[in-house]
């Protein structure tokens, strides 16, 4: 399983990059392999305002619907169009061109309080 360094964890699967003040959200490695194939994604609103934990998105895949969860409270400001036609880069490149939506996050420091890669390693391998 893929767990990348540069990245924070949430304990639903989600992984959070920073960039710039703002944060890019996608589903993990783990949780696409547990989906199986996805064939549909809802990403958030842009505008919406999230609080942390709160469902802001589906992935629907051959197998089942999974919610998508806020990592951070913020308001989305770029969504991932390209999964309308081509969710399956949820499967090939989770943490690439399988990102689902960027937020600008109220407290960047919050991203500090997700899983490290090691806990999200011990997560999902323990």
């Amino acid at each position: 399983m893929n767990v990348p360094d540069d990245l924070r964890y949430s304990s639903d699967h989600e992984w959070v990059r920073l960039e710039d003040g703002r944060v890019r959200v996608g589903i993990t490695d783990y949780a696409q392999d547990a989906l199986g194939d996805v064939v549909f994604v809802q990403p958030p609103e842009v505008g919406s305002h999230y609080k942390v934990g709160a469902a802001f998105g589906e992935v629907e895949s051959t197998k089942s619907v999974s919610e998508i969860y806020s990592p951070v409270e913020g308001t989305v400001v770029e969504i991932n169009e390209d999964l309308e036609s081509s969710p399956e880069a949820v499967n090939s490149d989770p943490y690439g061109a399988g990102w689902i939506a960027v937020v600008e996050p109220v407290n960047v420091a919050d991203v500090e309080l997700l899983l490290s890669p090691e806990a999200y390693r011990e997560l999902t391998e323990g």
